[in-house]
């Protein structure tokens, strides 16, 4: 079982030392209405569920966060660096972006995840939330770099979560997925293990390659990353686990 506390509301709360104007959750897959194979908490409209019981998911979240139903600022993430500012405008639809960031009080940055890494931001001061989709492609292409950019506050008065994503025993990827985060960063060579891969193959820590890049920008205040959405069944959807299946959010909004 995870440090990280975990509410009779089936909500993650991280566990960090973000100002007391900072609210943060992260759902699990318990307390929805959704049928097999998204039973329960399923949150993402674009996985075959259906309509109905993503929205009635989607309105106890809302309640559950003790926020309007239209607080949450949905993105159409595609695993680019896309970072969109909150709120966008209702002309703007649901933006395509995998990164959000706002000033707005009530305005909650959200993120789908089933295996990809969520991971929230705020400052110090508590003026700013971030979120972003760090998944390994989002990660290498610069999705950290472009919101930590966008949100244009200095490194080292932010912090970090890394929310439930897919642990390093059970990540293995491709040798084209190592060199290309190696030729970014000869750093990055610690993350990956020929220890429990295939031949030719690594096992990848996306948890250990999100703090070297956070910590590159400045980000030293650094939680979470103790999960495993592979492992953890009971809690957690993943799609390299089950295929289709149902999506989490991880929400952060300032009150």
């Amino acid at each position: 079982m995870s440090s990280e506390a975990v509410s009779a509301l089936t909500l993650i709360r991280p566990d960090w030392s973000a100002p007391a104007n900072i609210r943060a959750v992260c759902t699990t897959r318990a307390g929805g209405v959704s049928q097999p194979p998204w039973s329960s908490m399923n949150l993402g409209s674009h996985v075959g569920d259906v309509p109905e019981h993503v929205l009635e998911n989607r309105i106890r979240l809302a309640g559950a966060c003790d926020l309007p139903a239209d607080a949450f600022g949905w993105l159409n993430q595609v695993h680019g660096t896309g970072v969109v500012s909150l709120p966008a405008g209702a002309s703007a639809g649901v933006p395509e972006a995998d990164a959000s960031f706002t000033r707005t009080v009530g305005r909650a940055c959200t993120i789908l995840t089933a295996d990809c890494l969520p991971v929230i931001l705020c400052d110090e001061d508590g003026t700013t939330v971030a979120a972003a989709h760090a998944g390994w492609r989002s990660l290498c292409g610069g999705v950290l770099e472009n919101l930590v950019a966008r949100m244009a506050l200095p490194g080292n008065t932010l912090m970090a979560w890394l929310g439930p994503a897919i642990g390093p025993k059970a990540f293995e990827v491709g040798p084209e997925v190592k060199a290309a985060f190696v030729a970014q960063d000869p750093g990055a060579e610690v993350a990956f293990s020929t220890v429990g891969a295939r031949n030719g193959h690594f096992m990848a820590d996306i948890y250990c390659i999100a703090r070297q890049r956070l910590e590159a920008l400045g980000v030293k205040n650094i939680s979470g990353g103790n999960f495993c959405t592979v492992s953890d069944s009971q809690r957690f959807y993943s799609y390299r686990r089950d295929g289709q299946t149902g999506r989490m959010v991880t929400a952060i909004w300032k009150i």
